[in-house]
């Protein structure tokens, strides 16, 4: 991404949203980026202390990245379009695509914004678990209105770093998602309901279980906005279900 946007006088970056994933990005840029400069918009931080700004100074960075919850992207997307910069680079980092990019592509129509619409396919929990070891870590480019060369240098400096970049639709991305992320998040909220722990006996196999659903099962905010934005879940809820019913059903004609 630096040789893209060599052309502006101040290396910065934007970050919209302040929750777990927003630190998590702060944590990146200051690894991957160290020379660029940080700004960080919340709701919930008074401008002017430490890193934090006010929505207009951050929106005139060379990169903004939206770290909201899904469901306050269409509001914040049209908040931040009259202050962005002229070549102010929108990155999407949501874990639904078709809807965020949608909405991306809308305003760059009317409003010639420039975007990213992309989703890194892991987040603090796996990057602590792997002592920041970014090696196996995976970014989706769902979508975008960059030029070709631009787009190239980009999934260039992210291949440099050591992560591997998948192209793929917005689509594409939602339905495998929901098929992979989502489910982990249904059986992850399954097992919280149930009250499942570990115990002093568990099997690897059983530590492999546990370790994927301690990574979502306290993002229940997120599972929701997954459901709610992405159509392709509620299909792998019912095959789910009709899988779960088949296999008690066989267990019961054993008996």
């Amino acid at each position: 991404m630096p040789c893209v946007i060599l052309r502006f006088m101040k290396k910065t970056v934007g970050i919209i949203g302040y929750g777990h994933f927003g630190k998590f990005i702060e944590t990146l840029a200051e690894r991957f980026l160290p020379d660029w400069e940080v700004a960080v918009y919340s709701r919930r931080a008074e401008a002017g202390a430490g890193r934090f700004v006010t929505l207009a100074e951050a929106c005139q960075s060379s990169v903004v990245i939206l770290a909201a919850p899904i469901r306050e992207y269409a509001t914040l997307i049209s908040q931040i379009v009259p202050l962005l910069g002229s070549d102010t680079i929108v990155v999407d980092v949501a874990t639904v695509k078709a809807h965020t990019a949608q909405l991306l592509a809308t305003f760059a129509y009317t409003d010639q914004i420039r975007y990213v619409s992309t989703h890194p396919m892991f987040g603090p929990y796996s990057y602590q678990k792997k002592a920041g070891d970014i090696s196996d870590f995976r970014i989706v480019l769902a979508e975008h209105n960059l030029s070709s060369e631009e787009s190239e240098q980009i999934v260039n400096w992210l291949s440099g770093l050591g992560f591997k970049v998948i192209t793929m639709t917005p689509q594409e991305h939602d339905q495998q998602l929901a098929e992979t992320l989502f489910l982990t998040h249904y059986l992850g909220q399954l097992v919280k309901e149930a009250g499942f722990v570990r115990t002093e006996i568990d099997t690897v196999s059983f530590g492999f279980l546990m370790d994927a659903m301690e990574s979502v099962h306290n993002d229940e905010q997120l599972f929701l906005d997954v459901y709610r934005f992405n159509p392709y879940c509620e299909k792998v809820i019912k095959k789910l279900l009709q899988a779960e019913r088949f296999v008690h059903d066989e267990l019961l004609d054993y008996k």
